[in-house]
């Protein structure tokens, strides 16, 4: 019986009942959900890494924080590999939720273009940017992740700055910026008009605060990587350099 009701609801959305099928809104949840997780996760993931800014001590403290500094008597990168396997979870769940909602074909995607060109309507073209920068992210971020996880005590301000110039990590940073800022802050505000949060504020409030948040994480961003390369430039390195020799350099250097 349960997979004839599973039959039912897949070809005609009712159930046996013919009652609307509430796995459509399930799914719908459960996409929201882990947006507004990633959503919020990356909001303190810039903070994090932008706490370079505020000078290399800082930042190798702050890193040192998510390895449990404060309450461990020795820190824990696995701490940080845990953290990642979490966001690749909730990054997996949420691109196969999102995937519901993309073009499958090219009539549908004809029927997308046309009736974005039509209604000239601005939601519906963020929705279009937030489509092409999650389509990017499923490379992207995927790679990002993958180091985290394995490489999580290899965080620091050499140790980085190493990966982000001698690695070359600064060319798949520079697109990622820009697609995850995007494609969080116009999540977050979509994420908003669907459900009706902050709905006092208004519709053009929330769209001038959307605008706002993508510029204000654009520009730490830029200024991120732009501290990122300056210690990577300074650094002297040769063929026999590796990340670990700089990883040992923050120890050394702050680990006091």
């Amino acid at each position: 019986m349960q997979n004839d009701e599973v039959v039912i609801q897949g070809y005609l959305g009712i159930t046996s009942e013919r009652k609307k099928s509430k796995l459509p809104a399930r799914l719908d949840f459960w996409q929201s959900a882990t947006g507004l997780f990633l959503g919020l996760f990356m909001i303190g993931h810039m903070f994090f890494v932008s706490s370079i800014l505020l000078g290399e001590e800082v930042m190798y403290k702050v890193a040192k924080l998510f390895e449990g500094s404060l309450f461990l008597e020795k820190e824990q990168p696995i701490i940080v590999s845990f953290v990642a396997i979490v966001v690749i979870i909730a990054f997996v769940a949420h691109a196969f939720l999102a995937l519901r909602k993309f073009p499958i074909n090219f009539r549908q995607f004809s029927i997308f273009k046309a009736h974005k060109i039509v209604m000239k309507h601005g939601d519906t073209s963020l929705w279009w940017i937030q489509a092409g920068t999650g389509f990017t992210l499923f490379f992207l971020a995927s790679i990002h992740l993958f180091i985290m996880l394995t490489q999580p005590s290899t965080i620091g301000p050499n140790a980085s700055a190493f990966r982000f110039v001698h690695q070359h990590f600064w060319i798949l940073y520079i697109f990622l910026l820009f697609a995850v800022e995007l494609h969080a802050s116009i999540g977050l505000y979509r994420l908003c008009v669907k459900w009706g949060w902050f709905e006092s504020l208004g519709l053009s409030t929330l769209r001038n605060i959307k605008k706002a948040m993508s510029a204000f994480f654009i520009v730490l961003g830029l200024l991120t990587f732009g501290a990122y390369v300056k210690i990577g430039l300074s650094q002297s390195v040769d063929s026999n350099s590796s990340i670990e020799q700089f990883r040992a350099l923050d120890t050394q250097q702050y680990g006091h």
